[in-house]
């Protein structure tokens, strides 16, 4: 899986904007402003994203390549490998749950916001 597969996939939700907040090579996509996404493109063999503080512990037991989110919230975020083991399709659903787990932290208001659009 590659850099761009991976952008394709966060941009086609709705208001993402994508930017280089911290510097040069950390690629920050957010959802209306929030964070959900992170990756940096001088080594782009991973992605920082959200997770469910239960699911994070249970996707670190059964994948080597799921990790405590490198230099985030270790409760609230993962590290995953992008260039492993894992298959694509475990790799976007993570990139879902962490879209979906923005979205949902913002309230009634904002999830009308971003399902009627």
């Amino acid at each position: 899986m590659n850099v761009e597969q991976i952008r394709e996939h966060c941009i086609s939700k709705r208001e993402v904007t994508e930017s280089f907040p911290f510097n040069e090579f950390v690629l920050v996509f957010k959802v209306a402003g929030k964070m959900f996404a992170l990756i940096d493109l001088g080594a782009p063999d991973s992605i920082n994203l959200k997770c469910d503080p239960e699911k994070a512990i249970e996707l670190r037991e059964h994948h080597e390549e799921i990790t405590p989110g490198f230099h985030m919230n270790k409760k609230h975020w993962n590290t995953v490998m992008i260039n492993g083991l894992l298959k694509k399709k475990l790799i976007f659903e993570l990139i879902d749950h962490s879209y979906e787990m923005v979205v949902k932290s913002m309230g009634k208001k904002a999830e009308k916001i971003l399902s009627d659009k």
